[in-house]
């Protein structure tokens, strides 16, 4: 639609008394065909809300893991006889961890798996939200077995004392779902380590947390670690020379590439697992685009009054209109979390029009993320500034 939009614009302006009449709705409006020639100019804006089709050679890729063709919509962009939760087989005995889970994609996941049976422990840095979580879990399923964890994913010497404590017991842990996240602020900001905000929430604080948590991940008959990524992830570049965006920063390009990695670390861990012949599954899904409180925020202010405008407006229809809510949103991270058709490996996300939103199905990651150099490298690069060597 948006190549489409983009073609309208450019061709609309045509006048004159030689013209015919057009059907195109832009041929009609002058005022459209300006707003849209701004917007078809300026690509970060699209990089912003993930409306990025895949290429051509993906598309009608033959590799395993291709999505399969999405069935048949209802009136609400949902797949008619779509997968829900429901369908998940009982969790009982199972044990998962689920980060971000106060609010958004991460509370939906966390109540889902424990309306299945699990025991869930809720890890954010909200305490009050997460407090609050817990009990609308309870409220809605009595015999739920949930409790609150604080979890600062921006502090490592906080994350190693996290999970030192989670592995006290010795008990193992079947399910870890690293979600939480962070909108990239305008300006650049730091961890408490020193690491640029958004690469070192979700990418070092994620991978830190995984890797300490190996000893009860690997103690349970087939664990499953899922990755969050995003559409961006189509479109993310991972900047080598320069990670933590100290040069030319754009909150764009910082999220773009935290996502990737996320994408990146999951498919490497996959890898690495299967290469030593270890039982412990690796995927990876994205919600499409999700009326979250995280992913709808437009508050964000860049300085550039025309440009903050057009991208309140543009994300504000994007939202109201393509987006889905958080229960439809996190069904690709249930699914890939629990469900037994869900494979190590795999990448999760909608089925609906361009992986926007639908059911959870199997799609495809980007040629980025597939290069296996370059998650080699990116996962010796995580090693070294967490300090911390996968023992798998």
């Amino acid at each position: 639609m948006l190549s489409a939009l983009a073609d309208g614009g450019s061709c609309a302006c045509a006048s004159g008394a030689d013209s015919q009449p057009s059907n195109n709705p832009l041929a009609r409006s002058p005022r459209l065909v300006f707003r849209y020639r701004i917007v078809s100019s300026r690509r970060a804006l699209w990089m912003r809300f993930a409306l990025v089709y895949r290429s051509t050679d993906e598309a009608t890729s033959s590799k395993p893991g291709i999505r399969p063709r999405a069935s048949a919509m209802d009136a609400s962009g949902m797949s008619k006889n779509a997968w829900t939760p429901a369908q998940l087989p009982t969790l009982d005995g199972r044990r998962a961890l689920v980060t971000g889970a106060a609010s958004g994609i991460g509370y939906e996941t966390a109540a889902a798996l424990a309306a299945r049976g699990a025991e869930v422990l809720l890890a954010d840095r909200n305490e009050l939200g997460g407090a609050a979580a817990v009990q609308r879990i309870r409220a809605q399923w009595p015999n739920a077995q949930v409790r609150f964890l604080p979890l600062d994913l921006g502090e490592l010497a906080g994350i190693r004392r996290f999970a030192e404590q989670l592995l006290d017991d010795g008990r193992p842990l079947d399910i870890l779902a690293n979600i939480a996240g962070i909108l990239p602020p305008v300006q650049r900001a730091t961890t408490r380590d020193g690491f640029e905000l958004k690469f070192g929430i979700n990418v070092l604080g994620h991978f830190a947390l995984t890797g300490w948590l190996l000893p009860a991940l690997l103690k349970a008959p087939a664990a499953r670690v899922v990755n969050v990524s995003s559409l961006v992830q189509r479109t993310g570049r991972i900047h080598f020379d320069d990670l933590q965006t100290e040069r030319g920063y754009a909150s764009q390009r910082v999220y773009g590439q935290a996502k990737l990695a996320c994408l990146m670390l999951a498919l490497r861990l996959h890898e690495l697992a299967r290469a030593q012949g270890v039982p412990l599954m690796s995927l990876a899904a994205h919600p499409g685009i999700a009326r979250t409180a995280l992913g709808s925020d437009r508050r964000q202010q860049s300085g550039h009054r025309l440009r903050d405008r057009m991208e309140e407006r543009i994300q504000g229809w994007v939202f109201r209109w393509l987006g889905q809510d958080p229960p439809e949103g996190a069904l690709p991270v249930i699914y890939a979390a629990a469900d037994p058709h869900a494979q190590s490996g795999g990448f999760y996300g909608p089925d609906g029009f361009g992986e926007l939103r639908g059911a959870p199905t199997a799609v495809t990651p980007s040629s980025n993320a597939r290069d296996p150099d370059a998650q080699q490298r990116l996962w010796q690069v995580c090693e070294q500034l967490t300090g911390l060597r996968y023992r798998l």
